[in-house]
C-alpha cells in the first residue's frame, strides 16, 4: 500500500491556495495527503497565516484528517516531500505593478506574462526556481516539481533544461478553461470531447474531436468570440478577426489576441491604465477583499469571489496532474514538458505546451506533427525569444535580454524598447542580482524612473532591504 502523500507548496500565501485545497479535498480518496506544507517569505507572513487557517478549516470541514503546516523555512517544508508545487511571485504584486506601469508609461503593452512584463517576471523568477531545485536535490530528490508560476513555460524550460530537474511539469489553466467552456456552445458535454493542444504556454493552438472522432474544430471556432468562448476573464475580449482564423482548422488561445489584435488590445490596455491603473493595481484591491473574506473564521470553503482572478479551474489542472502521476493514470492533460518530437518544427529537447499522457513516468506528448507556415513561423520566433529570456535570466547577459526585447512582437525595437528594458532593470534591482553590474552602469548613465507610483514602491523596497542588511 502506498504511503500518504506530502505536498509542499511554495508561495502558500497566494490567494489561489484555497483553489488548490479544494482540488485536493475532492481527490482525497485517490490522493491520500498526509501532510500539507505552505511556504512563503517574511513579507508574505500575514497572508500565509490567513491562508493557513482557512486551509485547515477547509480540511477540518471535510471527512479527512489532514494537518496544514505553515512556515517561512523552505527547507523544512521540502524535506521528504513527494510533490512540490510552485505558485509564487518574486516581489509580490508590487513587482507586477512595475512590470505593467513602466511599459504603459511609454505607450506599450503592460501585461503580466506577455511582452516586457512577462520577460522581467521571468528574469526574477527563474533564478529562484534554480534555488528551489538545489534544495530539492538535497532534501527530496525523488519529488516531482509541479510549476504553476508564470511565465510557466519559460520557468519550466529553465527547470528542466538549465537546472536539470527532469521531474518537472508546467501547468496553466488556460487549456482547462477552453475544455470546460467550448463544448456546451455546441450542445456537447466537455467529457465527451477530445482536445489536442500544441504550442507554447500562452501561445498555443488546439483542435477538438467529438465522441465519434470527428474533427469539430471549425464548429467550435464559430463561438470563439462569444463571452463563454474559452477566453480567461483576465483578457480583454476584443473579437478575433474571423477572416484571419476562420477555415484554419486551428483554435488560437485567448492570449493570441495580444498578437493578432495588437493595436486594439494596446489601445484598451492604455485606456484602462489611464482610467483605473494597471490590472495589477486592480488586483491589489481584489486581493485585499479576498483576504478579508478568507479571514472570516466561519469560512470553510473556497469563496466565489476568487473567480474574479484569472485562476479558474486551477485545482483541476494542478491536483489532477499530481493524482495522475501518483496513480499512474495515463490521463490526457495539457502540460509544459519536453517536446520529444511532439511538435516537429521545434527542438525535441525544448519545453513546449502540448497534450500529453500523464503517468508515473511523467508526460508523454501526443504528436501534433506539422504546423502550417504562419503558425510554424510564430512558434519558432517565440521559442527563440524564450530561449534568450531564459539565458539572460540565469547569466545576467544584457545583450541576450536586449535581443529578447527586440524579438518580442509586443515590444517596439530601437530606442523605446531599450529604454523600457533599462528602466525595468533599474526598477527591479533588489530582485535581479544577476544583472548587478549592468544596473550599476545604467544608473551611472542616468537611467531613472519618473513614474510616481513605481518610485514609491522602489523607496519602500529600498527601506525594507536596508533593514534586512
Amino acid at each position: 500500500m502506498k504511503k500518504g502523500v506530502k505536498i509542499a507548496t511554495i508561495g502558500g500565501g497566494s490567494s489561489y491556495t484555497p483553489e488548490l485545497i479544494e482540488g485536493f479535498i475532492k481527490r482525497y480518496d485517490e490522493l491520500p495527503i498526509s501532510e500539507m506544507w505552505l511556504v512563503d517569505i517574511e513579507e508574505g507572513k500575514e497572508k500565509l497565516e490567513v491562508i493557513g487557517d482557512l486551509a485547515q478549516r477547509m480540511w477540518d470541514a471535510s471527512p479527512y484528517d489532514v494537518k496544514v503546516h505553515t512556515t517561512l523555512d523552505r527547507r523544512e517544508a521540502l524535506k521528504d516531500a513527494d510533490f512540490v508545487t510552485t505558485q509564487f511571485r518574486v516581489g509580490q504584486l508590487e513587482a507586477r505593478i512595475k512590470d505593467e506601469r513602466i511599459p504603459n508609461t511609454h505607450g506599450i503593452l503592460g501585461q503580466e506574462t506577455n511582452g516586457a512584463g512577462g520577460i522581467l517576471k521571468a528574469f526574477r523568477t527563474i533564478p529562484v526556481i534554480g534555488e528551489i531545485i538545489e534544495d530539492m536535490r538535497e532534501l527530496c530528490p525523488d519529488a516531482w516539481l509541479i510549476n504553476f508560476t508564470n511565465p510557466s513555460g519559460m520557468v519550466t524550460e529553465a527547470a528542466i533544461n538549465k537546472f536539470g530537474w527532469d521531474k518537472t511539469l508546467g501547468l496553466c489553466n488556460v487549456p482547462t478553461i477552453a475544455e470546460m467552456s467550448e463544448g456546451p456552445n455546441i450542445g456537447k458535454n466537455p467529457e465527451d470531447l477530445t482536445y489536442h493542444f500544441a504550442g507554447l504556454n500562452h501561445f498555443h493552438w488546439h483542435k477538438v474531436y467529438d465522441e465519434d472522432g470527428n474533427d469539430i474544430t471549425e464548429e467550435i471556432l464559430k463561438y470563439i468570440n462569444e463571452k463563454n468562448g474559452g477566453t480567461p476573464v483576465n483578457i480583454y475580449h476584443e473579437p478575433f478577426p474571423m477572416e484571419l482564423i476562420d477555415g484554419s482548422g486551428l483554435i488560437p488561445c485567448g492570449y493570441h489576441r495580444y498578437y493578432f489584435l495588437e493595436d486594439e488590445m494596446l489601445e484598451h490596455n492604455l485606456e484602462d491604465f489611464k482610467k483605473d491603473g494597471t490590472r495589477a493595481e486592480q488586483m491589489y484591491q481584489v486581493e485585499k477583499e479576498l483576504f478579508d473574506i478568507y479571514a472570516n473564521p466561519d469560512l470553510t470553503e473556497k469563496p466565489e469571489q476568487l473567480n474574479k482572478r484569472g485562476g479558474a479551474y486551477y485545482s483541476d489542472a494542478a491536483c489532477e496532474c499530481i493524482s495522475s502521476i501518483y496513480n499512474n493514470k495515463h490521463k490526457r492533460m495539457t502540460v509544459s514538458t519536453k517536446n520529444k518530437g511532439g511538435i516537429s518544427c521545434l527542438n525535441p529537447d525544448s519545453v513546449v505546451e502540448v497534450s500529453s499522457l500523464i503517468s508515473a513516468k511523467g508526460a508523454e506528448p501526443v504528436a501534433w506533427g506539422d504546423f502550417p507556415p504562419a503558425q510554424r513561423g510564430w512558434l519558432q520566433l517565440m521559442k527563440a525569444m524564450e530561449d534568450n529570456v531564459v539565458e539572460a535570466a540565469i547569466t545576467g547577459d544584457y545583450q541576450k535580454a536586449l535581443e529578447a526585447f527586440t524579438m518580442n512582437p509586443l515590444i517596439p525595437s530601437g530606442k523605446k524598447g531599450k529604454q523600457v528594458l533599462d528602466e525595468l532593470l533599474v526598477a527591479h534591482e533588489p530582485y535581479l542580482p544577476q544583472f548587478k553590474d549592468t544596473i550599476e552602469k545604467l544608473k551611472e548613465s542616468g537611467v531613472t524612473i519618473d513614474d510616481p507610483v513605481v518610485k514609491e514602491i522602489m523607496e519602500k523596497e529600498a527601506q525594507r532591504f536596508s533593514q534586512k542588511a
